[in-house]
């Protein structure tokens, strides 16, 4: 059984290896803009439709928080017991070997990691192209301008040094939080001047039952917009004070968030009630246009905006980190194993999956809408190696680890819990991508194409990295 690596803050810059430099506060806004993406001005629709009632609703984005929670607990955990830039890699790595580790950073580097940076990409392309567009004459080319600008100046600034990206983390994400606060600070207006909505004013004599057969699919909107704060692991290796602050960092951010999302949710249930929220096909917009007027569309468009700025740089700083895990085990990718310790930064890495990224937004616009339903259809590859994550934890608590680590309380019924909730969405992702189609194929075959080549790449690696032992 392998023995735990050292602690990273003890090795020497000079051997070219991460140094715990990223602060608590630095954490803390990382994985708030890794988790607040555009999704909390589109799931609510969804959510509100599918509980049936507000009660419902609310309870949903409750226990959204409370299963993030868990599933952080769960985390903390492995990142203070193995720390390591890899995260999620390296946990997979240790528990199954190699072969399955390589499976799954090849699907982080060709449409997890990379295909979330594209997307991003668009829809900020699309929502500063509504505020300034940069079409030339008849050639509508301001969203891929806009989208392939962003993917190399957010990259840059990341290669430039950790402290870099994560200065510009903080200020996107204090934008994005304000902007936030706006929609609360509106419905607050309305309450206040008795604008809002009539159905929220009075108290209801019954309540609509809820729809328990709808709420199971509302969760799964809801734990999607509550992804992304299992990617702190990947910036375990390089947090000071690693044990400590892992666990601060998840629980204050995963709080933060959950209060944010119920200030907002009720938010839109004052200003456009129940029925509204539902019906609504730009919720935030029309609950912004009650206070802004016509103004509301421009607002809108800059906070949604902001929003994928912030999730795009956070995605590039720890989508690296897997590709430089890789690199470290298999010779052939050696040069994505290289890490500047001047910058304290996987400069090769970071440069590869900007290149990627690039490779990707290029394909989408040629491809047009199919990119979108492309990337969205690989989900259940995402969730399954998410489960796999989940369950080694069982497995690696057998395994040599760094002192004082981080123990799950209530072992094992938390980690269970969160493993059961990766499989539900592991099922509910199978279950949709199967009654969808891209063109004429299936589009349950897109995820396992993705695994197919990555076993192809996997048998071409394994004979050079022999030949080169």
């Amino acid at each position: 059984m392998p023995a735990p690596e050292n602690h990273p803050s003890q090795d020497s810059p000079a051997q070219g290896t991460p140094r715990r430099t990223v602060r608590l506060l630095e954490a803390i806004v990382l994985i708030i803009g890794l988790v607040i993406g555009s999704g909390i001005f589109k799931a609510p629709t969804a959510v509100a439709g599918m509980t049936g009632n507000s009660s419902g609703m609310f309870i949903a984005w409750i226990l959204g928080g409370v299963v993030s929670l868990i599933g952080a607990l769960c985390y903390a955990e492995l990142a203070t017991a193995f720390p390591h830039a890899g995260g999620d890699y390296h946990f997979i790595e240790r528990a199954y070997g190699r072969s399955v580790a390589f499976l799954f950073g090849w699907a982080r580097i060709s449409v997890i990691t990379t295909g979330s940076i594209a997307l991003l990409a668009f829809v900020f392309g699309d929502y500063m192209q509504r505020l300034f567009s940069l079409d030339i004459g008849n050639l509508q080319c301001g969203s891929f301008i806009y989208a392939i600008a962003i993917v190399i100046i957010l990259s840059w600034l990341n290669i430039r040094n950790v402290h870099t990206g994560m200065r510009t983390q903080a200020l996107f994400t204090a934008i994005q939080v304000i902007c936030l606060m706006l929609i609360i600070g509106g419905a607050v207006y309305l309450t206040l001047t008795g604008n809002g909505n009539p159905q929220t004013m009075q108290p209801q004599t019954a309540a609509p039952s809820m729809d328990f057969s709808g709420f199971g699919l509302a969760m799964v909107f809801v734990l999607l917009t509550f992804g992304g704060w299992n990617e702190a692991a990947y910036i375990s290796a390089e947090l000071e004070n690693g044990r400590k602050n892992m666990v601060r960092a998840l629980v204050f951010s995963i709080t933060a968030i959950t209060l944010l999302y119920l200030l907002v949710n009720w938010a839109y249930w004052t200003s456009l009630g129940l029925p509204g929220m539902a019906s609504s096909k730009t919720i935030a917009a029309d609950t912004m246009q009650l206070v802004w007027g016509e103004a509301a569309e421009k607002i809108i468009s800059l906070m949604i905006a902001v929003s994928s700025l912030t999730s795009i740089n956070a995605t590039i700083i720890v989508g690296a980190r897997s590709s430089y895990a890789m690199g470290q085990d298999w010779k052939p990718l050696r040069k994505l194993g290289v890490w500047n310790t001047e910058r304290n930064t996987p400069v090769n890495a970071l440069v590869v999956q900007c290149l990627a990224s690039i490779v990707l937004v290029i394909l989408g616009t040629l491809i047009g809408g199919g990119f979108n339903s492309m990337v969205e259809f690989t989900a259940p590859v995402f969730w399954l190696f998410f489960l796999l994550a989940g369950i080694s934890l069982f497995i690696l608590r057998k395994q040599p680890r760094a002192d004082n680590a981080f123990r799950v309380p209530f072992y094992p019924v938390l980690p269970i819990i969160f493993c059961l909730t990766c499989g539900y969405m592991l099922w509910s992702s199978l279950s949709y991508v199967y009654d969808q189609s891209l063109g004429n194929i299936n589009a349950a075959w897109i995820g396992v194409a993705v695994l197919l080549i990555g076993l192809g790449l996997l048998g071409i690696i394994r004979r050079l990295h022999k030949e080169n032992r």
